[in-house]
Parts: C-alpha cells; structure tokens; sequence
C-alpha cells in the first residue's frame, strides 16, 4: 500500500458520497451502491481518510554521516 493507492480509495469514497447524496445511484465493479449504502460509504471513506493522513504524518528519516574530524 503507498499514499497514491490511499489517496486513491479516499477519492473513490468522496465521489461515491457526493453521488449518493445527490440522489444518484452508481455502480463500481458490478457492485451497485445508492442511498441505502451511504453508512458504508461514510466508513470507508473515513477508513481511508485515516490511510491517507498517516501517510502524511510518516518523516523520512534523516541521513546523518559522521566524519571523523580528527579530534
């Protein structure tokens, strides 16, 4: 899993809400989702929101090089 996945999902779940709640009906890889299914949606969006924000929340670790000065 990367943020670009992550990211991804979250989009999928906005648009799927923002459908929904504008009173349309859709269907994602045969699988047909409409007002009825608007806690899901709210909860995978939420899962994925929470995906995405620890990815952002992850630093790179900083490269230290030790040089030996002699002393």
């Amino acid at each position: 899993m990367n943020k670009a996945t992550a990211q991804e999902m979250l989009d999928f779940y906005i648009d799927a809400e923002k459908k929904v709640l504008n009173g349309q009906s859709f269907t994602h890889n045969g699988k047909s989702w409409s007002m009825a299914d608007l806690d899901k949606i709210r909860a995978g969006r939420k899962e994925w929101a929470t995906v995405v924000r620890s990815f952002e929340g992850r630093r790179r670790a900083a490269q230290v090089r030790f040089v030996d000065m002699g002393h």
